[in-house]
């Protein structure tokens, strides 16, 4: 697909992008509309995997601070294109904050949870016994490592490969966090 597309897989497209970048940095407003034309498609389908149907807001409080900042960014098209990377990411976890400390308080009541050895995969067990809103709530008790990979492998699907390149982590590292974190909020409920 060409870089209009929003992909910028050839090294004509990466020239345009560092060309834009650098004239963006210059002040220049149509190399800085030409950057946003190029990255925009790729980071929106990144943040949608953090955020859901909020993701255009997000993106768009992530383009408000990049714009800001530009002037100050040094590096190419690729470097500029995991800036903006690493400025949505925030954005979407300070979302993610937000959202979690509006959530209400969810009366929920498990009757029984095996609190031994693990016999079904631990995310059914926490899907089955709670909604999303409480899952949410007891997520932010976890520590910001295991939280982060059972948000993105539990509730948004993500695989380990994919959740490790949205967080900058292994695939292991991820899948360790993630069970952990599934463990954690198992033990929640049993207690």
């Amino acid at each position: 697909m060409s870089a209009s597309g929003g992909y910028l897989d050839t090294e004509a497209a990466r020239a345009e992008l560092t060309r834009a970048v650098e004239g963006a940095r210059q002040g220049d407003e149509s190399c800085f509309a030409t950057a946003y034309r190029l990255v925009q498609p790729g980071l929106l389908r990144f943040v949608r995997t953090l955020v859901g149907e909020e993701a255009e807001d997000v993106a768009s409080e992530a383009w408000l601070q990049v714009s800001r900042d530009v002037r100050e960014f040094r590096g190419d098209g690729d470097a500029f294109r995991g800036w903006v990377r690493a400025v949505a990411r925030n954005r979407a976890v300070d979302h993610l904050r937000w959202v979690r400390s509006r959530l209400q308080p969810v009366s929920w009541e498990v009757s029984y949870v095996d609190a031994g050895p693990v016999a079904r995969d631990a995310a059914d067990v926490v899907l089955e016994a709670l909604s999303t809103a409480c899952v949410m709530r007891m997520v932010r008790e976890l520590p910001p490592d295991q939280g982060e990979a059972v948000l993105l492998g539990v509730l948004v699907g993500l695989g380990s490969p994919e959740a490790g390149r949205v967080l900058g982590k292994q695939a292991g590292a991820v899948r360790m966090a993630a069970r952990r974190g599934l463990r954690g909020l198992a033990g929640q409920l049993a207690g």
